[in-house]
């Protein structure tokens, strides 16, 4: 009964969202800051306070977001796909609203060991995986050394093995390397034109979404604080070296359900990455181009990260 009820209602958001996207229209997330900075909750753990986001019961679909950003990437996605999933929303250590000491490390293998062990808090046994970014790079990790907890992983433009960290990221980590990474993202808070016109138009289709609020909320905290600055600037700098080094040959023994949705007009992480994923992962569902996409095109469409989910747990339940 229960199935066949998940089937009923998700087919009615496949429909609608399938004729929103097709008609070209953009879903606005339903949560704004407001709401979903009093939603946040935090875990204490041996490794910091792990600020996350919570909503939804049943299965965990675990959500994991890029940088510079944090969980309110996965706002409209929360709102569609809460009826369906229990849907956690961390923040990772140097990013969001995550809190954690000076000596501890940023790397994505420490990212990766985080969520384990928020997971193992929290009593989650296994997780649907969703990310982007650098957060796929994480996932990547996680699912290799942890396989019995993920269910399936649907992987938006991320990090792959041979494109790690990508071209187009370098001059970002030479401004951490330099300390002025922090300074120019803070600029943002007092000019959103210039936001708009640098970070919003190389990672948005439509870079005017990246209101005020929302720029507030992803870069006040990065930069609150001397600490919160230098830590911003070390987890730019643990992209390198290659955090994905050598996992291809275990990303090839996986038998865990994969969907790959990628913005096909993003700069930074190719169409050829998809390829490089649909090829490597035995029980790959495929590809889903989304052809106005950037990199943060989950936020723009997050009606297509929902359908493509709701298809992948459908297969897989």
């Amino acid at each position: 009964m229960q199935r066949r009820r998940f089937l009923q209602m998700s087919g009615s958001l496949l429909t609608a969202s399938a004729m929103a996207y097709g008609a070209g229209a953009q879903t606005k997330p339903a949560s704004d800051a407001a709401a979903f900075h009093a939603q946040r909750r935090y875990a204490t753990l041996a490794c910091g306070r792990i600020a996350y986001i919570e909503r939804g019961k049943a299965e965990v679909a675990l959500f994991l977001h890029g940088a510079p950003l944090n969980s309110f990437q996965w706002r409209g996605a929360i709102d569609l796909l809460s009826p369906y999933r229990r849907c956690l929303a961390p923040d990772f250590m140097g990013l969001g609203y995550t809190q954690v000491t000076e000596s501890q490390a940023l790397t994505a293998d420490a990212q990766s060991a985080m969520l384990l062990a928020l997971l193992d808090h929290l009593g989650i046994d296994k997780v649907d995986i969703i990310a982007s970014d650098s957060g796929g790079a994480v996932a990547q990790l996680f699912l290799i050394a942890h396989p019995d907890r993920v269910r399936s992983m649907l992987l938006s433009n991320c990090d792959v093995e041979p494109d790690s960290p990508p071209s187009d990221v370098q001059p970002v980590i030479a401004m951490a390397r330099a300390g002025t990474l922090a300074d120019t993202t803070e600029k943002w808070l007092s000019d959103t034109a210039l936001a708009r016109a640098t970070f919003g138009a190389a990672v948005y289709h439509e870079p005017a979404r990246l209101t005020a609020e929302t720029i507030d909320y992803y870069v006040r905290p990065l930069v609150s604080s001397a600490l919160r600055r230098a830590q911003y600037h070390a987890f730019h700098l643990a992209l390198e070296p290659n955090p994905l080094a050598g996992i291809e040959a275990a990303l090839k023994r996986s038998t865990v359900p994969v969907k790959i949705v990628w913005g096909a007009s993003d700069t930074i992480f190719s169409m050829d990455d998809a390829k490089y994923l649909d090829r490597i992962f035995p029980a790959s569902r495929g590809i889903r181009s989304v052809p106005q996409g950037k990199l943060f095109f989950q936020e723009e469409f997050p009606e297509v990260i929902a359908e493509e989910a709701l298809r992948l747990w459908q297969s897989v339940s």
